[in-house]
């Protein structure tokens, strides 16, 4: 036989989360509200039924007496209508009067109550009582509902476990309307209008309400901490927190429950990813201790698992802009919740990269690091930067470039620069090479068991058996298959980070995601497969002779070339000409202007260029670069200068013959062509380096310093060497230790030490005697009513200014 199974599904735990005690008090009265319609409706149903049945039936003898019926006239007079509509008996023989006679004393199932459980055609007695009859006709008292049991936790003795239950009980619809309309009188009566508070009241209670929240929140956070395998069932109780219905509090609460689960997650989350338990394991007898502890284990997960649905329906509702039908959080009010949920997602997406639902955590990062505003854009960026800076394996930082180019790809790479700049963090230094260079490093083999057998003796195999055996441990302790895991992971990752550089150079040349694919091509260029070499410079000359890139951008095109060229790109017979000519030509456009960030990018080309390619650079190119670099400090700011100079002193180590720019006479034939765009024909050796001069009186002291040092030809030591924290430090390092990025002056303006005076000269000081005794005459006199006369006043101060020359005469 089939068993029906209830199609009702339990209620998920999200749903009773949000149900609160009022709601669960009026779902008890709305059930016992049904149950007693529904009673209602089925007597009122089984009493139409038994009127139909003897409206049916009102034609025929009754046989039976109707034990309602207790007014005996209408009874007598019922039955004389009944006789008038009936055959008269003379018309009937014999045997048909007593055959209706005895159906008259059955009952057909017209007269039957459907309720009763009584079959059809049950044998009666011929002769039985009209009391029996009315015995069996069925009641229509009221029956009582069913009541419900209340399962409780049995008690355990000596006899056994004894189950406990409690009747649920059951409230009376007429005595609850009865009840209802005694206290709605009293509810009118007692009834007041509710007290108005001030601002400042106001403020207090909420306060006060706030103040409780926290202390719950502080008690249930370090109940969890203190114990957390005992008491995870709390983290429950605090997450449902986030459902805070007060409108004075609920905005501040939820984020405090945020910020508090996300730090409780931090701490009590395993070091390892926590797995779902075969059928198996479920099945097998454990001991108490794993079984607390696998319980943990669910019940975090879980709560895990809630706790990140909670912080994604929050970005949700942000982003829709939809109010809740509780209308407890205002729609200004979501961007902070939602800015605190992104908080916190980035804070789990960098301490728990290998903790359960991390790459659901990525999926909802990434499309935020394109978001429209600016704060949770760089938020999740820099979480994103600092997850690829702390993964030393690459796993975590390979599904995030997985999400990512799928990403740029599905939005047809109109997405911010900030998302292809984070690729710049990638711990890269290695991928995987061909195998010829692997097969160098062979594993080991153990001898087989013929060759033990003719080589070895009994004993000696016994103990090569055991030598083995500890070898094969020791492997597998290593960090070999490790370092061979990393390798793999890192080359998959830049697989995916240049198929998206690469997509975009070919489709989206104009965008403004190039600058950032530039920029990433320098970085990871010697990484690249030597076969797409004369493809990637033929792609970046093109862009540069097409004119649609800034001076940045072309920079960064020159920078990718030559790093192209300074890994496996040795091996190519490739001459870079028309870069070095590119890069010569446009020095000029750096200024102390908008173009002075620049610089940084110019420095570290020159070392690319020159420095590391010393091998291949002729001594005019080397002279060439050093004037116009010299030059160019001149019209920049001083950190930028004190960069170039620190540039200009490598090359003069670099390449010795060029201190013959330090001296006046010309060496060889013609003249020095400043205007020529290319190095190798400006004849640079037919000039001097008259800028240091001009330097040398420069405002900053460490330009000052340099060129100095330049001057004198740039010696390691003696009075005109440098010091050990500038010589040591490279071009770029000092361009961005002078920066004045901060508008202050590095090093500081030392002040002056000049006396202070002693006496504070005041105004009467700086007067002569003969003015001062002049003034306080005049200043004596009594007004008078006369017009005045400037004639004496006139005479005398020209006697005063005649004897004044006198004097100085």
């Amino acid at each position: 036989m089939k068993v029906r199974r209830n199609k009702k599904q339990v209620p998920s735990f999200r749903k009773l989360l949000k149900t609160s005690k009022v709601k669960l008090e009026n779902k008890l009265k709305n059930k016992q509200f049904k149950q007693q319609s529904t009673l209602k409706k089925y007597r009122k149903e089984q009493r139409k039924l038994r009127q139909a049945v003897k409206d049916a039936v009102s034609k025929k003898p009754i046989p039976l007496e109707d034990p309602k019926e207790k007014r005996p006239g209408k009874r007598i007079e019922r039955e004389e209508k009944e006789e008038e509509e009936a055959l008269p008996l003379d018309m009937m023989d014999e045997d048909d009067l007593q055959l209706m006679k005895d159906l008259g004393q059955r009952a057909s199932f017209l007269t039957r109550d459907l309720s009763s459980s009584e079959p059809v055609h049950a044998r009666k007695r011929k002769h039985e009582r009209v009391i029996d009859k009315y015995e069996k006709i069925p009641r229509t008292l009221q029956t009582a509902p069913e009541k419900e049991l209340i399962h409780l936790l049995p008690i355990k003795d000596k006899s056994g476990i004894i189950p406990q239950t409690r009747e649920k009980p059951v409230i009376d619809s007429n005595q609850d309307e009865e009840d209802q309309e005694e206290m709605e009188p009293e509810e009118e009566i007692t009834e007041e209008p509710i007290k108005e508070l001030t601002l400042e009241e106001h403020l207090i209670e909420r306060k006060k309400k706030l103040q409780e929240k926290k202390i719950r929140i502080a008690a249930l956070a370090s109940a969890i901490l203190s114990d957390p395998e005992s008491n995870i069932k709390k983290l429950k109780e605090l997450r449902s927190m986030l459902m805070e219905q007060d409108p004075d509090v609920a905005v501040t609460v939820r984020k405090l429950v945020i910020v508090s689960l996300m730090e409780l997650f931090k701490d009590i989350t395993p070091s390892y990813k926590i797995r779902p338990l075969t059928e198996a394991e479920k099945s097998t007898k454990i001991r108490k201790e794993t079984q607390k502890l696998r319980e943990f284990e669910e019940g975090l997960v879980s709560q895990y698992k809630f706790y990140l649905e909670n912080l994604e329906q929050m970005v949700k509702d942000w982003k829709q802009r939809k109010l809740k039908k509780s209308n407890v959080v205002s729609l200004k009010a979501y961007k902070g919740l939602a800015e605190v949920a992104v908080k916190s997602l980035c804070e789990l997406l960098v301490a728990l990269p290998h903790f359960n639902f991390h790459n659901n955590i990525i999926v909802l990062i990434v499309p935020l690091m394109n978001d429209m505003s600016k704060l949770i854009s760089e938020m999740c960026c820099e979480a994103v930067k600092t997850l690829f800076k702390q993964d030393k394996l690459g796993q975590a930082s390979l599904g995030v470039i997985k999400v990512i180019s799928g990403f740029v790809k599905g939005r047809n790479y109109e997405v911010r620069p900030e998302m292809l700049k984070t690729f710049l963090c990638l711990r890269i230094k290695e991928v995987e090479v061909k195998k010829d260079t692997e097969d160098t490093n062979k594993q080991k083999k153990f001898m087989t068991f013929k060759e033990k057998r003719k080589t070895l003796s009994r004993m000696q195999r016994k103990w090569k058996k055991a030598e083995e055996k500890l070898e094969r441990e020791l492997r597998e302790a290593e960090a070999s298959e490790n370092t061979e895991k990393k390798l793999k992971l890192h080359t998959e990752t830049l697989n995916i980070v240049f198929v998206t550089y690469f997509r975009i150079l070919k489709k989206a040349q104009r965008s403004p995601l190039l600058p950032a694919v530039l920029e990433g091509l320098a970085k990871f260029a010697h990484l690249i497969n030597v076969e797409f070499f004369d493809d990637l410079l033929v792609v970046l000359h093109s862009l540069i002779e097409s004119g649609d890139l800034s001076y940045q951008e072309s920079l960064h095109c020159v920078q990718t070339a030559f790093h192209v060229l300074s890994g496996q790109g040795d091996v190519l017979n490739i001459d870079p000409m028309k870069f070095y000519t590119h890069l010569y030509k446009t020095l000029f456009k750096l200024h102390a202007g908008a173009t002075n960030e620049g610089v940084e990018i110019v420095l570290q080309c020159l070392d690319v260029m020159l420095t590391k390619r010393r091998k291949q650079v002729s001594q005019q190119r080397a002279l060439a670069f050093i004037k116009r670099l010299c030059t160019l400090a001149l019209h920049v700011l001083p950190n930028s200068s004190i960069g170039i100079l620190a540039t200009n002193r490598i090359l003069m180590h670099t390449f010795p013959k060029t201190d013959l720019l330090l001296d006046n006479e010309s060496q060889g034939s013609g003249v020095f062509l400043p205007e020529l765009d290319e190095p190798e024909y400006c004849n640079a050796q037919n000039t001097a380096l008259w800028e240091l001069h001009a330097l040398r009186r420069h405002y900053h002291p460490i330009v000052q310093r340099f060129a100095a040092h330049l001057i004198a030809g740039a010696p390691s030591e003696g009075s005109e060497a440098l010091k050990p924290e500038l010589s040591r430090r490279s071009a770029s390092e000092l361009f961005e230790a002078y920066s004045m990025a901060a508008m202050t002056f590095n090093p500081p303006v030392e002040s002056s030490n000049s006396k202070r005076k002693d006496k504070v000269l005041q105004g009467d000081s700086f007067l002569s005697e003969e003015i001062s005794q002049l003034i306080k005459r005049h200043c004596s006199e009594v007004a008078t009513q006369l017009p005045p006369d400037f004639t004496k006043y006139l005479e005398t101060s020209l006697r005063f200014y005649v004897k004044k020359e006198e004097k100085s005469e």
